[in-house]
């Protein structure tokens, strides 16, 4: 408390007696202003370190669920031609971009010896063609001659030994004319083969689309001994594009077949572009240590922006619960220090301030096995503490499936002073 003013004049009157009683006296006002001061600096400060919380209002709203992946759009159908044949190339007729049809010319190979081999393939039949007419008209003859001795034989006209040699001209003549058959069914397998080989050295396209990739000029030897070379890479109607993007082993769970997405790419700046998830493959990609899974949407490109290759990042709808409550998820994270007693003020100070406030450590929220767990309301200015059973989140807002809280209950979020 403060000395009063007889108290002061009692102190001097006193000091007059000496210098030795002075100083004592001194010393001794000086301490008890001293401890005076704290004292009200102290129980200012006391009563200010009230609890002030941060809080937020439960409100009803759509509580959205949506996974993330990044992918690349590529066409629906892309296929790589190449040539079964070796030779130089005569001609390019399709470049970049360009729109082709199914068996369209796109370029040719040199034909001059393919040319030459048809020509003889087709020498080839017409000399089996005539081998075997040959051997029809031998096989006749033989025929003729073999029953005429079986005749005579009968008529005991010619020998045994004549029979025998008729019979078995006969018999080679039939074996010629098989022969000849089959020369000619060769020959005209071998006309096919090299027919085909010529209508190879037309590079034709295999599908309706658009020239993505041109890899040959005009004078270029192709030799596909080893492996085939790829000449063009063609993609389907770009109108119709699909969009592969890899999904976390930890959200492959939520994806279904049918889920609608929406997705952004780097060329086209605060837009989005709608999608479909079409196919969920089971083959797992491993990459440091990261398991994801490909997942294909189907893309409608009717006015041709999208372009294969461009990178996008897509954001899957999982989840989408309509007009429910919502608590920040600020509220579910967030716990009231523990009540502890502070050991540490002994002496002087701790039984003049026993009750001097301190700042206790907080502690983590406690979820149940069931998975509801507690959220602190604020009520007549009181935190109290309410069992919610929290479902689907955003990332901002939680739903709340059950509970004994109203729209427009204020949630603590957190704690700014105690």
């Amino acid at each position: 408390m403060t000395p009063s003013k007889s108290d002061i004049e009692t102190i001097v009157k006193s000091a007059e007696k000496g210098p030795s009683t002075l100083r004592r006296v001194l010393w001794a006002m000086a301490l008890i202003m001293g401890a005076s001061a704290l004292w009200l600096w102290w129980s200012s400060g006391s009563g200010q370190n009230l609890p002030v919380y941060t809080t937020q209002a439960i409100v009803r709203s759509d509580v959205i669920v949506q996974v993330t992946a990044t992918g690349t759009v590529e066409p629906t159908d892309k296929v790589e031609i190449s040539s079964e044949l070796s030779g130089t190339v005569r001609s390019v007729e399709a470049n970049f971009n360009d729109l082709v049809t199914t068996g369209q010319i796109l370029a040719r190979l040199d034909t001059d010896k393919l040319e030459a081999n048809v020509e003889l393939a087709r020498a080839s039949l017409t000399a089996s063609q005539a081998r075997m007419a040959e051997a029809t008209a031998t096989l006749n003859e033989t025929r003729d001659n073999y029953e005429r001795a079986v005749m005579l034989e009968k008529k005991q006209v010619t020998t045994l030994e004549g029979l025998l040699r008729a019979k078995a001209a006969y018999d080679r003549a039939q074996a010629a004319l098989k022969s000849a058959e089959a020369d000619i069914r060769v020959s005209e397998a071998n006309l096919k083969i090299n027919e085909a080989n010529l209508a190879k050295a037309c590079i034709c396209s295999s599908i309706d689309g658009v020239v993505l990739e041109r890899n040959v000029e005009v004078g270029q030897i192709v030799a596909s001994s080893l492996q085939a070379p790829v000449l063009f890479t063609l993609a389907a109607d770009l109108k119709n594009m699909e969009l592969r993007v890899d999904i976390d082993e930890a959200d492959i769970g939520k994806v279904q077949v049918g889920n609608r997405a929406v997705f952004t790419v780097e060329a086209y700046q605060g837009r989005t572009f709608p999608a479909v998830i079409s196919e969920l493959r089971f083959a797992p990609k491993t990459v440091d240590g990261v398991v994801t899974y490909e997942a294909i949407l189907s893309i409608d490109n009717a006015e041709l922006l999208l372009r294969p290759g461009m990178t996008a990042t897509a954001d899957i709808r999982v989840a989408e619960i309509k007009d429910t409550l919502a608590v920040p998820n600020a509220a579910l994270r967030f716990a009231p220090p523990v009540e502890t007693e502070d050991s540490n003020r002994t002496g002087l100070l701790g039984m003049l301030f026993k009750n001097a406030p301190s700042r206790p450590p907080s502690t983590a929220a406690q979820v149940s096995e069931d998975g509801r767990r507690n959220i602190w309301v604020l009520r007549d200015g009181q935190a109290v503490a309410v069992d919610i059973l929290p479902g689907e989140t955003d990332g901002a807002m939680t739903e709340i499936r059950d509970g004994d809280v109203a729209e427009g209950d204020q949630v603590i979020t957190d704690l700014l002073q105690e």
